[in-house]
């Protein structure tokens, strides 16, 4: 007797805060027999590499945004051969279902997909909708959601919408076991700085001359880890050597973030759907500093739900000044209390088993697949 094994067509791409809950859903899938295949564009093939699934295609993609005319036609002819590609490899894999994780990488899968009538499931990250989901979500048999509010979903959308979570690292469930390191009088305190592609200039402009403004009892218990541009690393270690502080770790990556930060007293950083998701699985205070001039404002939105419930204090970008963050770093080293309060606050928030309720849905969509159509 010959044992159906339905295949699951993921597609991410464009950067890894895509990549990566799709790398954790593959998981969860693989662990419950499910063959697992990736749409996928070519700017994520060097991570990509080690990605759970039997195969790996890669679809030609662009986005369509800008005001350059040219640029945006140029766009849409590519995501128009992409959708070529993908119908091609849709009925090559025969998937028993299309799961998207945003961004215009996922639009010629997923839209294809649609097309010839393979279920589709939506996973959005952020908690408002971005616009390559929107577009696609009309189509859609399920949304799944990373938070429990998620504005523009458009009008009209019937899809089902489940509350999943977003799908989290092994190394951010392994980092989420470690207790919130509570600071005691004299202890020092262990702050954690990263920025992601689009952030870490920012944070090296601002936090080392909030730092010299601290008095120098302060910066004497301070630990310093940052992210930091390759081409200012030097610079700001420099600038921090002179201050006296109990340690630094300064670099342009580190492949260990997560346990860096169950480690950290405090984190200072971007607010992305993951770095969102992972501060609250681990249950880390944060200031977070969203990234200006969105068109969706999603990373501000993302910033609110930890601000909502005191977990995070909020700051645009044109507010982030030496002299503000100061002020607040000022308040937590007096104030300890408050730090172990918004870690238990954020801890509240953290949803560890995503994968495995994204897992259930993919499931349970492909189950209803098939009883409607055997």
């Amino acid at each position: 007797m010959t044992v159906f094994t339905p295949t699951i067509l993921l597609c991410a791409g464009g950067t890894g805060g895509h990549l990566f809950p799709a790398e954790s859903l593959a998981h969860a899938l693989r662990e419950r027999g499910v063959r697992v295949a990736l749409a996928t564009d070519a700017r994520v093939d060097s991570i990509a590499g080690d990605f759970p699934a039997s195969e790996i295609v890669t679809i030609r993609s662009a986005t369509p945004s800008g005001r350059n005319l040219l640029r945006r036609a140029t766009a849409v002819v590519t995501l128009g051969r992409g959708f070529g590609d993908a119908a091609k490899a849709i009925r090559r894999i025969n998937p028993a279902a299309v799961v998207g994780f945003g961004g215009y990488p996922t639009v010629p899968p997923v839209l294809a997909g649609q097309i010839l009538r393979v279920p589709t499931i939506l996973h959005e990250q952020n908690a408002v909708m971005g616009r390559a989901n929107a577009f696609l979500a009309r189509g859609a048999r399920t949304i799944a959601t990373g938070f429990q509010d998620v504005r523009g979903i458009p009008d009209k959308v019937t899809a089902r919408r489940v509350h999943t979570g977003n799908p989290l690292r092994p190394a951010v469930i392994e980092a989420a076991r470690t207790p919130y390191p509570a600071l005691g009088e004299g202890d020092t305190f262990r702050l954690l700085v990263f920025g992601g592609s689009q952030g870490a200039r920012i944070m090296g402009e601002i936090v080392p001359p909030a730092i010299e403004r601290l008095p120098a009892d302060l910066r004497q218990r301070l630990h310093v880890t940052q992210q930091v541009r390759p081409e200012d690393l030097t610079a700001v270690q420099n600038r921090y050597l002179a201050l006296g502080l109990a340690g630094l770790d300064a670099a342009p990556f580190f492949k260990d973030l997560p346990a860096r930060m169950a480690a950290s007293h405090l984190v200072v950083s971007r607010s992305g759907a993951s770095t969102v998701s992972e501060l609250a699985a681990i249950g880390r205070p944060a200031i977070l500093v969203p990234l200006p001039g969105a068109l969706d404002q999603d990373q501000a939105a993302n910033a609110a739900t930890l601000e909502t419930i005191g977990a995070a204090i909020a700051v645009k970008q044109s507010a982030f000044t030496p002299d503000r963050l100061a002020a607040d770093l000022m308040e937590m080293f007096e104030n300890p209390t408050k730090l172990t309060r918004a870690a238990d606050a954020a801890r509240s928030a953290g949803i560890h088993d995503a994968a495995e309720r994204l897992a259930q849905v993919v499931v349970e969509t492909c189950v209803s697949e098939t009883t409607a159509h055997p």
